[in-house]
């Protein structure tokens, strides 16, 4: 399994005009359902005079967790097509939401199809893609006087350290790449006085 996984820099914004209508992309990286609901909350609240708040979101390495909502627009006309450019872009660990100001003049489904998913493309466009790792913790404490060995294998496997406390007995907080996990622990294990936390 790979530990690596494509998502977005940052935020980004995107429009498209059709008939009248307008429709504001919103994209966004994310890390849970709650950062998404925050988001779609505070979108809400500043566009509290747009007709529809449609959405799409993907989360998990697999992207194995999706979403669309159509938020009163006619079934899969709104959040499907904002999904499919999530998914075509092969990204996780993204929202993106589009603000629909109704124009006057229905666009019909298929309207309504290509026009949510070209705002969802204009957002995506203007963001940057990025190659994520996924990183394991590992907690552990150990003695002094093993200090040296500790810090040999962090440089050796250059990782990254989140958290370290020392005195007599030492805490160390490490950040490693899932797929090192299994080889940083056997050398850990190997340290006599490390102990391995949680």
């Amino acid at each position: 399994m790979p530990d690596t996984f494509l998502t977005l820099k940052g935020e980004s914004q995107g429009i498209y005009k059709e008939k009248g209508s307008k429709f504001l992309a919103f994209a966004y990286p994310v890390g849970n359902e709650e950062e998404i609901k925050q988001k779609i909350s505070i979108l809400k609240k500043k566009f509290h005079d747009a007709r529809h708040h449609c959405y799409a979101y993907i989360l998990g390495r697999e992207g194995q967790n999706s979403r669309a909502n159509d938020d009163g627009e006619p079934g899969h006309s709104a959040g499907d097509p904002i999904l499919g450019q999530i998914r075509s872009h092969n990204l996780t660990n993204v929202l993106i939401v589009v603000v629909r100001y109704f124009g006057g003049t229905k666009l019909g489904v298929g309207g309504l199809v290509s026009a949510y998913k070209t705002a969802a493309f204009e957002a995506l466009s203007a963001n940057e893609i990025v190659s994520e790792i996924v990183m394991a913790k590992i907690k552990f404490e150990f003695d002094y006087l093993d200090m040296n060995e500790v810090m040999l294998l962090i440089k050796d496997k250059d990782l990254k350290v989140l958290q370290q406390q020392f005195g007599v007995s030492c805490d160390m907080t490490l950040a490693i790449r899932e797929t090192l996990y299994g080889e940083v622990i056997k050398k850990l294990e190997q340290i006599p006085s490390l102990r391995l936390k949680g």
